[in-house]
């Protein structure tokens, strides 16, 4: 086993536990999923080419072994997704009765240049974070696993109609913590 490697996998092991939280929401199945991620990967350190960067490729066992652990997970409803779920939120104080925005959205630059910058990553990141536990896993689960719709709401036995009305509601507080934590600090610099 090439110690560089090992010590390359170890490194990535925080970053990948908080991927794992993320999209988990329980510490003990994120460190079983990053566990199982990093054995996958020493195994098959000898498979991997090179043709991207180790750490995308450590990503992508990832990526396979939280779609894994959603298929063979067992449903648990928690208190606070139940309380959660049963909140009725609207944008109507964003909107005119005539249905135009209030405040017209900021120019968010060129999408190709603000996309290659890191720290949009991160804020993204952060934003992503606070957004409440249900919406946030609705997000990545489509976002981030790719995963089809019909796929989230079996996993999470809910209907398309709510999984679109989260997926908008997870939109559009990314929206409004992007615009004020980013675009607007973007043009204000």
């Amino acid at each position: 086993m090439d110690a560089a490697v090992s010590q390359s996998l170890a490194e990535l092991r925080p970053a990948l536990l908080k991927i794992a939280r993320l999209q988990l929401r329980n510490d003990t199945w994120a460190e079983d999923v990053v566990s199982e991620t990093l054995i996958a990967a020493l195994e098959g350190a000898g498979n991997f080419a090179g043709q991207s960067q180790l750490k995308t490729w450590v990503v992508g066992i990832l990526k396979h072994k939280i779609i894994d652990h959603f298929r063979r997970a067992a449903r648990e409803i928690s208190a606070d997704a139940q309380v959660e779920a049963a909140e009725v939120e609207t944008f109507d104080e964003l909107y005119h009765p005539s249905g135009h925005r209030l405040d017209p959205p900021l120019d968010w630059g060129d999408p190709e240049q603000t996309l290659a910058r890191t720290q949009f990553f991160e804020i993204l990141q952060l934003c992503v974070d606070r957004l409440p536990a249900n919406l946030g896993r609705v997000f990545m689960m489509r976002e981030w696993l790719e995963l089809e719709t019909e796929q989230i709401c079996k996993e999470l036995a809910i209907t398309s109609t709510n999984c679109f009305v989260m997926l908008f509601r997870a939109r559009m507080r990314l929206r409004e913590c992007l615009e004020s934590n980013w675009f607007g600090k973007v043009q204000a610099g």
